[in-house]
């Protein structure tokens, strides 16, 4: 389009940069998915095939976009954290929240009959999404704290509504009557009591959601016999030298500047010029390597301390 009379039109496409310095998380959540989880007889209050899904979904994403360090999911919900530094798409706001909601969605249908296989798919699901920018480790900290809170209110609420309806005979409208009010003690209760469902016990899955953490992996012992040091290069005065005269015979610190062999020229008068200045090395040092990094899926607190001390890479910068 550059260069002809139309090219004006590319003047109203507005520029959209998120914050430089800033952690990017980009939420996407299913959209209509009451509806979608009914057509597809999903299993209630939690279908663990449907979460196993979105996990695979989630992680697929993860593997593509290196600079997503963590993300958090529950039901038909999925967060992920970009590092602070990451430059992705030079940080354009629609670029990147709808690459990860359609590359999201495909990984969902493209994986759907290996989690669903007597069930096929009834109409395409679909997901929207928010980017949203926090300046701080500590506002980052709260939001996963915030997204796991709301998982365990929202998995105690749900296990005692869908328990009062197939145990206890109640409609929808009456189990939502019943548990209007209560507390968390009361709802704990209830399950016990009526029946003998002990929320402790349930699947930290369901209470916890998935964390999906890019975890570093320990660097491999370095006996196995692999020679680590970089091959010595000999300067023109090294080559020349005899064993006796080796700097290491000699007990000198071997220098390291490398003089790449070449005849020597003369000056005007015919004599051997003195050494100029030592010239580039020719072999660069080795570019230091960046650590080997695995994804895993994990159902754990991240509320607490603990988490985060134990993976201080995930809000480096």
């Amino acid at each position: 389009m550059a260069g002809t009379k139309f090219a004006y039109v590319r003047n109203f496409e507005l520029p959209d940069p998120l914050l430089p310095d800033t952690y990017l998380v980009c939420r996407l959540d299913g959209h209509s998915f009451h509806r979608f989880s009914d057509e597809h007889g999903f299993a209630k209050p939690n279908d663990e095939r449907a979460l196993q899904l979105m996990d695979h979904a989630a992680k697929s994403v993860m593997t593509e976009f290196k600079d997503i360090m963590l993300a958090f999911g529950e039901s038909d919900e999925f967060s992920f954290l970009f590092r602070k530094s990451t430059n992705l798409y030079n940080r354009r706001h629609s670029k990147i929240l709808t690459t990860l909601t359609s590359y999201l969605t495909s990984c969902y249908v493209f994986n759907w009959s290996r989690y669903f296989p007597d069930t096929p798919l009834r109409y395409p699901p679909s997901f929207d999404g928010r980017i949203i920018v926090y300046p701080t480790e500590r506002a980052i900290r709260d939001y996963f704290s915030w997204r796991q809170a709301d998982t365990h209110i929202n998995n105690l609420y749900n296990t005692t509504f869908w328990a009062l309806i197939q145990k206890g005979g109640q409609t929808t409208t009456e189990a939502h009557a019943t548990l209007r009010g209560t507390v968390s003690a009361t709802k704990h209760e209830m399950l016990f009591s009526r029946f003998g469902i002990n929320y402790n016990e349930i699947s930290q899955r369901f209470k916890k959601g998935s964390i999906i953490v890019r975890e570093i992996v320990a660097p491999e012992s370095l006996d196995k016999g692999e020679n680590l040091e970089p091959p010595m290069h000999l300067t023109r005065h090294e080559a020349n030298q005899t064993p006796d005269e080796s700097p290491e015979c000699s007990g000198a610190s071997a220098p390291t500047t490398n003089i790449p062999l070449h005849s020597q020229s003369t000056d005007e008068d015919g004599e051997t010029p003195p050494f100029g200045p030592p010239r580039q090395k020719r072999f660069k040092a080795k570019k230091k390597n960046k650590p080997e990094t695995t994804i895993e899926v994990l159902h754990c607190d991240i509320i607490g301390d603990e988490f985060w001390l134990a993976r201080p890479h995930l809000l480096e910068n």
